[in-house]
């Protein structure tokens, strides 16, 4: 479906930089998936919607407060603090998630001008450890940042695992309890490309459209973007490929599991699986498909499944690391 409409936005011509019907038709969508009014700026990828969010958020000398494994903070090049000229305070955070106790911690920089100013609070949903904020946990964040006058981005890459596998909804997970913006990920459930960022508190988008064009994320073909979105938000379709990347992640963890020299460190909460093996196992099988080394000093690997993952892609990849594992072993 969502090529479908890639396609079908071809046909034919449209204005530009979002004055066109399938953009209109989007916002709509996304304002229903809120159950609120709700102010979205589409992007080309999701490092851009990021740095769109987050300055849209952020004055001269402030701060964010994130984990310190956080994807603004590790795998984002240095865009964020160079692009919204905000320092990044990553915190230690062993299983991805950040605590509101983390945040209260920080908060004596606050008035101090030899010190930046903590000024928004940053997580990820679902998180780089493929771990899951609840409902209570993201309203706990909530509370304790704005309490201090701190706003809440949610980077949402993946946000559609996390609501197939809370059962939740965006309205329940993220309106409702507080967070001022998301960055809504496109890419990572099906799209050829694009994202979203959807701003949840009235106001925060008022400079969006020239904080979007300074950092190279407006697209003058927009349709292209919100058709996207569109088909991949009508009829849950989101969240039945969401769905789907989860349920792989636990097929595969779970033949994984009976094969010796393989450690399953962490039960799957949504499409990310965590192993350790030998290292010599490790190269091989990266010579063969690649996926990312998560902790060399313990061997741990992390394989993610997706929307288009198929019982073949699982048993081929089974099949692998158990001839890796074999052959490390001799």
């Amino acid at each position: 479906m969502v090529l479908e409409a890639l396609v079908a936005a071809n046909e034919g011509s449209a204005l530009a930089y979002g004055a066109d019907p399938w953009t209109e038709a989007a916002t709509v969508s996304f304002c229903e998936l809120f159950d609120a009014p709700v102010d979205v700026a589409f992007c080309w990828g999701g490092t851009g919607a990021n740095v769109v969010a987050l300055q849209c958020l952020l004055r001269p000398g402030d701060a964010i407060v994130c984990p310190a494994g956080a994807h603004i903070n590790v795998d984002e090049c240095g865009a964020p603090e160079r692009f919204t000229g905000a320092k990044l305070l990553d915190l230690p955070c062993p299983d991805g998630r950040l605590a509101p106790e983390q945040i209260t911690d920080v908060l004596g920089a606050l008035g101090d001008e030899h010190h930046v100013q903590p000024a928004v609070v940053s997580i990820t949903q679902s998180t780089e450890y493929g771990t899951l904020y609840t409902e209570d946990q993201i309203g706990a964040i909530c509370q304790t940042a704005h309490a201090a006058g701190l706003l809440v981005h949610v980077d949402g890459a993946r946000i559609a695992n996390a609501v197939a596998a809370s059962q939740s909804s965006p309205a329940a997970m993220l309106t409702r309890t507080g967070v001022d913006v998301v960055s809504f990920g496109g890419t990572k459930n099906g799209m050829m490309y694009g994202e979203a960022v959807c701003f949840l508190t009235p106001g925060l988008a008022d400079r969006v459209r020239f904080v979007r064009k300074m950092a190279g994320q407006l697209p003058s073909k927009m349709r292209y973007v919100s058709a996207q979105f569109d088909a991949l938000l009508s009829d849950d379709l989101w969240l039945s490929l969401a769905g789907s990347a989860n349920r792989s992640a636990k097929v595969l963890a779970d033949r994984v599991r009976a094969l010796p020299g393989v450690t399953v460190t962490q039960d799957p909460e949504v499409n990310a699986v965590f192993v350790t093996l030998e290292r010599s196992a490790i190269a091989m099988l990266q010579d063969w498909s690649f996926f990312w080394d998560w902790d060399t000093a313990r061997n741990e690997v992390r394989w993610m499944t997706s929307w288009a993952t198929t019982e073949a892609d699982i048993a081929d990849f089974v099949a692998g690391v158990e001839a890796a594992v074999s052959s490390s072993r001799r």
